[in-house]
């Protein structure tokens, strides 16, 4: 195989998988974009105080219908236990708005099977259950308290401002001239402001995406199966099994791929040979790339990071080893693995007929986010201005003024971009 030809091969099949997922992507965003829209965040800080049974399923499901990215989940998380939330219910939300979201599902369904999206959500909540059983018990009290002083005198969010924030007017709208949601949903303003979100997440996870989706092509055609042989484990029953799980998270930490971005690697990974839970491992893990874990040491401390770090790549690891045995156990662990992952590329058929449909849907939320101004779209809204994402002024993780012009922030990651080279 001539170089040209493997890049040809390599770009095709990144492609293919593109195309192949397109029609979910518009889906699953433009549906997160709606819920972030009329669901009010600051509702979702109230009910989050303690990590009870009852408050963690809460958690959980307030996080599925806050799809974030891995930066903004553990920004809002973050922010949540900053203003009073308990430290393991916000950290569940965390997980929760990553891993338990619509269109992480569809896409991994359509890229590796319905039993893989399953997998999944079933994985999704054995990992959560267990984060609230291990959490409150290998995490001193001392060491929470200490994290929660540290976020409300460091730069990205300063006691001051956490102060004001904690004791906002509780009983009335989170948001200044927010209007009730049955009223924002009959609304143009409404839907303008859902199709922000849906075109600000877009561009959020534009880069994620494309490596992801670069870094799957490649990995699928240029990597010989025997190099995956030699990472994971086969043939070796309970061990293997136990192994592959294991190392999936590791190949996540230093992949730097996030959120949706490392379904089509783990798609590749699946090829290579890796084991059922190793790949629903791996697709947990994107809370814990390296950038991410670095961000975690600033927010929380080395300490209580290593700990995190310690616990989530157990329950990840635990879930995963978990669903593989329930799924074996009914015959639902597909038996081969494919030697590419979507090599069809652009065909006429059913895809290619929800794609253009997506398009054209796409190409009216474009419109709307185009027009929100004229449409009254609220004013409470701004634009990150280092990843585009829409952020409610009201409940900005961060914040900063440059050039007498304040600029609000999905996170302090990327707070500390913009402070370090103005835009």
């Amino acid at each position: 195989m001539s170089v040209l030809s493997a890049i040809r091969d390599s770009l095709y099949e990144g492609f293919s998988m593109f195309w192949v997922t397109l029609w979910a992507l518009v889906l699953g965003f433009g549906l997160s974009g709606a819920v972030q829209a009329f669901v009010s965040r600051g509702q979702m800080q109230r009910v989050l105080g303690d990590h009870r049974p009852a408050t963690v399923g809460k958690a959980g499901l307030l996080g599925m219908v806050s799809s974030s990215c891995s930066y903004a989940a553990a920004a809002l998380g973050k922010s949540l236990f900053a203003r009073g939330a308990d430290f393991t219910s916000a950290m569940v939300f965390m997980f929760a708005s990553t891993n338990l979201v619509v269109e992480l599902g569809i896409v991994l369904w359509l890229l590796l099977g319905w039993q893989f999206a399953l997998a999944e959500f079933l994985g999704g909540t054995i990992m959560i259950i267990l984060l609230a059983v291990v959490l409150p018990r290998v995490l001193p009290r001392s060491w929470i308290e200490g994290a929660r002083a540290r976020l409300h005198a460091g730069p990205g969010e300063t006691g001051r401002h956490a102060h004001h924030l904690e004791n906002r007017d509780t009983e009335g709208l989170d948001e200044p001239g927010r209007h009730p949601a049955r009223e924002r949903i009959r609304s143009w303003a409404g839907w303008s402001d859902a199709a922000g979100y849906t075109i600000s997440d877009l561009t959020m996870l534009r880069k994620e995406m494309v490596i992801g989706f670069l870094v799957a092509g490649f990995a699928s055609v240029l990597v010989p199966v025997w190099v995956w042989q030699s990472l994971f484990l086969t043939g070796h029953g309970v061990a293997s099994s136990v192994e592959n799980v294991a190392l999936g998270p590791l190949l996540a930490i230093i992949a730097f791929v996030c959120s949706i971005g490392n379904v089509p690697l783990a798609a590749a990974l699946w090829v290579g040979g890796i084991s059922f839970g190793g790949v629903i491992s791996f697709v947990f893990a994107d809370l814990i790339t390296l950038p991410l874990l670095l961000i975690y040491r600033r927010y929380y401390g080395t300490p209580l990071t290593l700990r995190l770090l310690a616990v989530f790549w157990a329950v990840m690891s635990v879930a995963g080893l978990t669903v593989e045995y329930l799924f074996r156990a009914v015959g639902l662990v597909p038996t081969t693995h494919p030697q590419l992952v979507a090599a069809e590329g652009v065909r006429w058929d059913h895809t290619t007929i929800l794609n253009i449909i997506a398009l054209i849907t796409f190409a009216a939320l474009y419109w709307l986010y185009r027009n929100r101004d004229r449409f009254g779209g609220s004013t409470g809204y701004a634009k990150d201005p280092v990843c585009g994402m829409q952020v409610d002024k009201a409940l900005a993780p961060a914040t900063a003024v440059h050039g007498g012009q304040s600029y609000y922030f999905c996170s302090d990651h990327c707070q500390r971009h913009f402070t370090t080279a103005p835009r």
